[in-house]
C-alpha cells in the first residue's frame, strides 16, 4: 500500500476543491483495502473511503483521519455475469459491455467515478439504474470484522438510496457482481423519452448497443456530464441535488405554489413514484426559482449547460460551493415549499 502524510484530495474529486487528509492510503487489492479499514477501526482513526472522487465534497479544512483510495482492478466476464473490483473505472467498465453485446447499463455510459460507488447511490441515468442488474455485492463489514455478499435484494435499493447509504458507517464495497442480458446487440428496452427521441424511435424500443451509448455520452456531453479537464462545467459532482419525493399532500401543496406563481397554465414535471408519492424535477425548480443556466458571479457558479449542476470555476473552495448551494435551497423553498437534498457526500462539511 502506498501511504502519503498531509495530502491533497482535491486533486482526487472532480469538484477539484478541498483540504488535505492527515493520512492517504491507497490500497491496489481487497486484502490492503481491508487491512486499513481494520487498522483504522482498531485505533479509531476517522475513515473516508475514496473512489473516483465524483460525489464528494470536501471541506477546505481537509480530513483529519485516513483517506483510503480504492484501486483495485479486476473486470471479469463469464457468459452475461459481470464482476467488477471496486476501483474498475466505471464508464470504462461500460464500454467493455458494450464491446461485448451485452445490455443492461449501455444507458449509464459516461458516469463519473468507481464501480464500487455504484450500489451505494443506486446510480442512474436515462431510464437505467445499477438496482436492475445487480445481483450481489461483495463488501467488508465493519461490524463483524467479516467479509460478506449481499443480494441484490438485501441492498435495499430505492431512488438514488441502498443499505450502504442508510448506514455508510458499516460497509466497505470490494466487489460488485451484475446478470446483464444477451439481446443479440441490442440495447435493453429504453424507457427514457429524451434518450429514445434522439435515437429518432418510441420509448420501449430496443437499438443497437453502440448506438444507446454513444447517445448518451452525447447528451450528458451536451449538459456538461462527462468529464473534460478543459471544461469548468464538468467540474462538478455531476446532479448537486436529488429530484424531489413527494407526498400526495405535499405535491398538492407544491402544485398550488406553481400556479400561484407561474400561472394556471404552468404544469410542473410530476412522474410516478410508489402509491401515495410523486416525483418532480430539482433542474425545474432550480430554474423556475430564478437560478438559470450559469448563475453566479463568483468561483462557483451554476453549470452554463445544466441547472442541475454546480461548479466550480477553477478557483473555488469548499465554502464558496457550499454559499451558492445554500443560496439555491433557500431560494426554491421560498418559491415553493420544496426543500432540495444534496446528492454528493459531504465531508467535514454540512448544507
Amino acid at each position: 500500500m502506498q501511504e502519503l502524510r498531509d495530502a491533497p484530495l482535491a486533486p482526487l474529486t472532480t469538484f477539484r476543491l478541498g483540504g488535505p487528509a492527515a493520512r492517504l492510503v491507497t490500497a491496489t487489492t481487497d486484502a490492503e483495502v481491508v487491512a486499513a479499514v481494520r487498522e483504522a477501526d482498531a485505533d479509531g482513526t476517522p475513515l473516508l473511503i475514496v473512489g473516483g472522487g465524483s460525489n464528494l465534497v470536501i471541506g477546505d479544512k481537509g480530513f483529519p483521519g485516513t483517506a483510503l483510495r480504492i484501486a483495485t482492478r479486476g473486470y471479469e466476464l463469464v457468459g452475461t455475469r459481470l464482476e467488477l473490483a471496486a476501483g474498475e473505472v466505471w464508464t470504462d467498465a461500460v464500454a467493455r459491455t458494450v464491446e461485448a453485446g451485452l445490455a443492461g447499463v449501455e444507458c449509464l455510459a459516461g458516469i463519473p467515478g468507481s464501480a464500487g460507488a455504484t450500489p451505494i447511490q443506486n446510480v442512474g441515468a436515462y431510464g437505467q439504474e445499477v438496482s436492475s442488474t445487480i445481483t450481489e455485492v461483495v463488501a467488508y463489514d465493519r461490524r463483524t470484522g467479516e467479509t460478506v455478499a449481499l443480494t441484490g435484494e438485501e441492498c435495499a435499493f430505492s431512488y438514488r438510496h441502498s443499505r450502504f447509504k442508510a448506514d455508510p458507517e458499516r460497509y466497505v464495497v470490494l466487489r460488485v457482481r451484475f446478470a446483464l442480458e444477451d439481446a443479440g446487440g441490442l440495447s435493453a428496452p429504453l424507457k427514457y423519452a429524451e434518450t429514445a427521441r434522439a435515437l429518432g424511435v418510441e420509448p420501449g424500443d430496443r437499438v443497437p448497443l453502440a448506438d444507446a451509448r454513444e447517445t448518451v455520452l452525447k447528451l450528458r456531453a451536451g449538459k456538461g456530464m462527462v468529464l473534460d479537464a478543459e471544461d469548468h462545467d464538468t467540474w462538478s459532482a455531476g446532479s448537486f441535488f436529488t429530484n424531489p419525493i413527494l407526498t400526495d399532500a405535499d405535491f398538492a401543496a407544491f402544485h398550488a405554489r406553481v400556479r400561484e406563481r407561474l400561472g394556471d397554465a404552468v404544469e410542473p414535471p410530476a412522474y410516478p413514484a410508489g402509491q401515495g408519492h410523486t416525483k418532480t424535477s430539482a433542474a425545474w425548480l432550480i430554474d423556475k426559482a430564478g437560478f438559470t443556466k450559469g448563475y453566479g458571479s463568483g468561483p462557483a457558479r451554476i453549470s452554463t449547460k445544466h441547472t442541475l449542476a454546480l461548479t466550480n470555476r477553477g478557483a473555488a473552495t469548499a465554502d464558496d460551493l457550499l454559499e451558492l448551494a445554500r443560496e439555491v435551497v433557500a431560494g426554491v423553498r421560498e418559491a415553493f415549499g420544496v426543500t432540495l437534498v444534496n446528492e454528493p457526500v459531504m465531508v467535514g462539511v454540512e448544507l
